[in-house]
């Protein structure tokens, strides 16, 4: 069992879609990862320093095709960081009073 934990590193919009992406993979492509959360390049590498600084994410480089390549992966405790900040947003979720449809609140 996950113990909640919320992460502020994790929790910024970009890097929790970065991290939702690398948890179910292996590793991921730097473009596919930069597509997929629809951002710059610029700000991507910000979210991936934030993220590689905080111990959640290694980079490697490779050559593949010509080209050099950046791939990304989770660490071991960035995939548990990952899971503790998710399950601190669902135990939050559930204390939350649902809304009746029609109501403003």
């Amino acid at each position: 069992m996950t113990t909640p934990a919320f992460d502020p590193v994790i929790h910024a919009p970009g890097r929790l879609q970065i991290c939702a992406i690398l948890s179910s993979v292996d590793s991921a492509e730097f473009a596919m990862l930069r597509d997929a959360i629809k951002v710059s390049d610029s700000v991507m590498s910000k979210h991936l320093k934030q993220l590689e600084e905080a111990g959640h994410v290694t980079l490697t480089k490779a050559a593949e095709n010509g080209r050099q390549r950046t791939w990304i992966a989770l660490t071991p405790p960035g995939r548990r960081a990952f899971a503790a900040h998710v399950a601190e947003l669902q135990r939050l979720a559930a204390i939350t009073a649902p809304t009746s449809p029609g109501t403003d609140a």
